[in-house]
């Protein structure tokens, strides 16, 4: 455990997943062994059952591993740590930037599995990837065949 860090301070930040301290400390739970962002979105764990570390690294070097949900271990700011939300939206948008790719050629690019794609697409958005991905597609045909002279066969494609 961290000495540096008010521990209080800690504790009230953790507890209301207050947003201004997110990775300004890490909290580690003795009885998983896993280590989280103070806004992570699990269960808030007992007092007793946890530790205060003012780096990622030193939860890690004391045994502890990063939490699956919250991505404690990535850059501030990165896709993966601003959560799994974020790859529904690059999805979304790299669609409309090129409607021709299929849906495993954007989880290579995305960097996600297939199945765990589908998963946050029907979390996040209610509907299957590949239902978002006609719907684009359809939209992107509509709009060419309104604002452009192409054929409809082009528009089609």
């Amino acid at each position: 455990m961290a000495t540096s860090l008010d521990l209080q301070l800690c504790e009230q930040a953790r507890q209301s997943r207050d947003p201004r301290f997110d990775g300004r400390f890490f909290v580690a739970v003795k009885t998983t062994g896993i280590y989280c962002r103070n806004v992570c979105k699990v269960k808030l764990p007992s007092v007793k059952n946890i530790d205060f570390y003012a780096f990622a690294a030193a939860a890690q070097a004391q045994g502890f591993r990063p939490c699956l949900r919250c991505r404690p271990e990535s850059t501030p700011g990165s896709f993966a740590w601003q959560g799994a939300g974020t790859s529904v939206g690059r999805a979304v948008r790299l669609w409309y930037q090129n409607p021709v790719q299929n849906v495993s050629q954007l989880c290579v690019r995305l960097g996600v599995g297939e199945r765990h794609l589908h998963r946050l697409f029907i979390e996040y958005m209610g509907v299957s990837p590949m239902a978002v991905h006609q719907s684009i597609r359809l939209h992107q045909a509509k709009r060419l065949l309104d604002e452009t002279n192409l054929p409809m066969g082009e528009c089609a494609n």
